[in-house]
């Protein structure tokens, strides 16, 4: 591989937990791979340090105060990288020539249209952000089709199943032999709290997840079971797989990071400690194996593996992503998820309780069952209406 061109990958969210471990497992093969871009929403101190480090051609911030503040720290250490700012400048740094791959690790949906700009150009595509398929799972699947894009997925367990789908998988299960895809969840903080306990829940208790260290959204989502929710639809895209052949098993110990149910009976299953860096070198490395940084898993280490089912009664979050897969209306997912954007970032904010976020994300699905959107423009104009209304059900909890 060293005697080949490096890749040139951009990194979109590089700050956040997904961007550093994909950095960290970069700097490890320095013959393999270079860094072309990196972007950041706000965390301005952090891509100087990075910059400085893997020496992009490219940074991109979002707003214009943050990027002449950027740059003016670049210059001072004279570094070159050029500092650019705004969603345009994102899907500039995804589409460009100058790239081959790009790592999509936004969180949330801003993270849309530069993932859906590399599909268009035809860049291999790391995909960590969720809200691409989730908002715009069959605009998006369209896009990497038509230009000829290829989809890696970097979440752990769409990685998993990834791995152990037969190598020829054409996005057909029942050719492939399968009866069903079992995707792991930890069951979060909560698995065993009392439920009259929940509406007393506080943020804190919520972020603090018994497995993984991730972002404060996506350990509320963890939390309520959501993050399952947005993945069932991630994987209904993926592989092309309908909500009656999606499963989804409380796992606590997080070593079996999804699972293959085959027709004859065999179930295949990756296990790995939990450490992102494992997914990600996986993608990155295809077709070879490379170093990840992370440590091997030692099973005389395990105490055990446990399983339970998910209780929507404690988890109805997770009946609400189920929900809207076996909807008739594809747009509801975006729905789905800008509501609980709004509902999470009140929640953190203690202005609204824990168990009000799957109250709020239920009522604007009822409100919006019939808002039909295929074009992006119509959803993210649906994701903007929603969040409004998802935002003045947050104000009226507070005035009460």
């Amino acid at each position: 591989m060293s005697s080949h061109r490096p890749i040139a990958i951009t990194i979109l969210g590089a700050t956040g937990s997904i961007g550093l471990n994909t950095l960290d497992v970069i700097s490890r093969h320095p013959d393999r791979f270079r860094v072309f871009a990196l972007t950041a929403h706000r965390q301005i101190e952090r891509l100087a340090e990075l910059c400085l480090r893997f020496q992009p051609e490219y940074a991109v911030v979002a707003e214009s105060a943050d990027a002449l503040r950027l740059q003016q720290q670049l210059q001072a250490v004279a570094c070159t990288t050029k500092v650019l700012y705004g969603e345009q400048a994102l899907c500039d740094v995804a589409q460009s020539n100058d790239t081959d791959a790009v790592m999509a690790a936004i969180v949330g949906a801003a993270g849309l249209m530069p993932t859906l700009a590399a599909a268009q150009a035809g860049k291999i595509i790391y995909l960590a952000n969720k809200e691409t398929l989730v908002v715009a799972g069959a605009l998006f699947m369209q896009a990497v089709q038509q230009h000829g894009a290829r989809l890696l997925p970097v979440d752990s367990e769409h990685n998993a199943i990834y791995q152990v789908l037969p190598d020829n998988y054409q996005g057909n299960l029942k050719q492939a032999g399968i009866q069903s895809l079992i995707l792991t969840a930890s069951g979060g903080p909560f698995l065993h709290t009392a439920l009259k306990d929940f509406a007393s829940i506080t943020p804190e208790q919520a972020v603090r997840h018994p497995n993984w260290s991730m972002g404060q959204k996506i350990s509320v989502d963890s939390a309520t079971m959501m993050n399952k929710g947005l993945e069932l639809i991630e994987a209904h895209w993926l592989f092309h797989a309908p909500a009656d052949q999606l499963e989804v098993i409380i796992h606590p110990q997080s070593v079996i990071h999804s699972m293959v149910r085959y027709i004859d009976g065999s179930v295949l299953a990756q296990l790995g400690v939990a450490d992102m860096r494992i997914p990600i070198a996986h993608c990155l490395g295809l077709p070879e194996r490379i170093v990840s940084g992370a440590s091997s898993l030692d099973f005389t280490q395990l105490s055990g593996l446990h399983f339970l089912s998910a209780d929507f009664n404690r988890f109805p979050c997770l009946k609400l992503a189920y929900d809207v897969l076996h909807s008739s209306n594809p747009a509801s997912s975006c729905v789905l998820n800008a509501a609980n954007e709004i509902a999470v970032a009140a929640f953190l904010h203690n202005q609204i309780a824990f168990t009000d976020i799957a109250s709020l994300v239920d009522c604007c699905l009822e409100s919006y069952s019939g808002h039909a959107a295929i074009h992006v423009e119509e959803l993210l104009a649906l994701d903007k209406q929603v969040r409004a209304a998802a935002q003045k059900w947050v104000n009226s909890r507070m005035s009460k």
